[in-house]
């Protein structure tokens, strides 16, 4: 029984041919789904999409406050005398870099670099995340809206440009995952969150063809390598999953979930049995760390596949942050050791 790799997004290589010529060197028997490693600006996630709402007509800094220690940047409010209809969001990018990197991937694949059933990973963060953290927060419920149907907008150009067989959508779920844990006071959760939840998730599933795999990352934040704070076990990871399955209008083909490299007991995994998954979603856990290799991502492994059932194995979050060159590609290795020696 093959145990699958996954990577979330950002990888930490410098171009997309490296980090395709990584990844077939080294986990090419064991990946389904290969990103681009996020590269150039996306590399620090949605951090590239403050200057692109910063350069609207309708958006202006407020300089009263500051997006997290150490940014440099602050968060954006409605100009005076604007209202939600006054909003429109045009290109996010998204869709551009998508295009530009499938060809990329597609020169891999020709070559041989990566098998021949793999298809393109293109892995977009939830309007909740990008306008839940560059907004204020009294402005976000007139602002997000026509963020949410500018990144709609941005799935069919994507699902337009790459052949449906080749390609697979990530919603990225970050700021959603840490509000619903509920222990990080300045991202509180929204009034009325599970049916808030519930709405965007049952929107952002329906914008995707059913032909395109689609699969969900929950996230706890990772700026610096750091989450903004520990799970406390996968109950919640698990709580927000089943979620998002009962209100999909798509078939889920994944599930990533988080995992720290000092969580190698039962108490962290046990709530995988209440996962309300059907046999043809997978599940992969994030329990790969460059702090202990494949010795350490081999004991929670074990562990895990006491509660889990089949699972594949990925990183906690992106590889691109606060890591070297050298860094990813000793990640790679490890996923690809624990993936041939686990038995499970």
């Amino acid at each position: 029984m093959t145990t699958h790799v996954h990577f979330v997004g950002s990888i930490g290589l410098d171009t997309t041919e490296e980090v395709f010529e990584a990844i077939g060197a080294t986990v090419r028997p064991y990946i389904k789904r290969c990103p681009d490693g996020e590269v150039g600006g996306r590399r620090l996630w949605i951090s590239w999409q403050w200057p692109l709402l910063r350069a609207t007509a309708f958006l202006v800094p407020d300089e009263s406050r500051r997006l997290g220690e150490g940014t440099g940047l602050s968060p954006l409010r409605l100009r005076a005398g604007m209202k939600a209809e006054d909003i429109h969001f045009g290109e996010l990018g998204y869709a551009r870099e998508a295009r530009t990197s499938y060809q990329d991937f597609l020169r891999a694949r020709e070559r041989g670099t990566l098998p021949r059933e793999v298809r393109f990973q293109v892995c977009l963060p939830t309007p909740i995340a990008v306008i839940g953290a560059f907004v204020v927060p009294e402005h976000i419920p007139q602002v997000l809206p026509a963020y949410e149907q500018a990144m709609i907008r941005e799935v069919g150009r994507i699902c337009a440009a790459i052949p449906h067989r080749d390609l697979a959508l990530q919603w990225d779920v970050c700021i959603e995952m840490i509000q619903w844990d509920g222990r990080v006071p300045y991202m509180p959760p929204p009034p009325d969150m599970e049916r808030v939840f519930a709405g965007q998730f049952s929107r952002l599933t329906a914008a995707v063809p059913s032909d395109v795999e689609l699969g969900f990352h929950l996230c706890y934040g990772d700026l610096d390598a750091k989450h903004f704070v520990e799970p406390q076990s996968l109950a919640k990871a698990v709580e927000l999953a089943n979620l998002i399955i009962a209100n999909s209008k798509h078939a889920v083909t994944w599930i990533h979930m988080p995992v720290p490299a000092n969580r190698d007991d039962d108490a962290y995994f046990a709530p995988l049995e209440d996962l309300r998954r059907g046999p043809d979603t997978e599940l992969y856990l994030g329990l790969v760390h460059a702090s202990d290799g494949v010795e350490g991502t081999l004991r929670r492994m074990r562990t895990a596949s006491r509660y889990a059932g089949k699972f594949g194995i990925a990183t906690e979050c992106g590889m691109g942050r606060a890591r070297t060159p050298e860094m990813a590609r000793e990640l790679m290795r490890v996923h690809a050791g624990a993936a041939s020696a686990f038995s499970g």
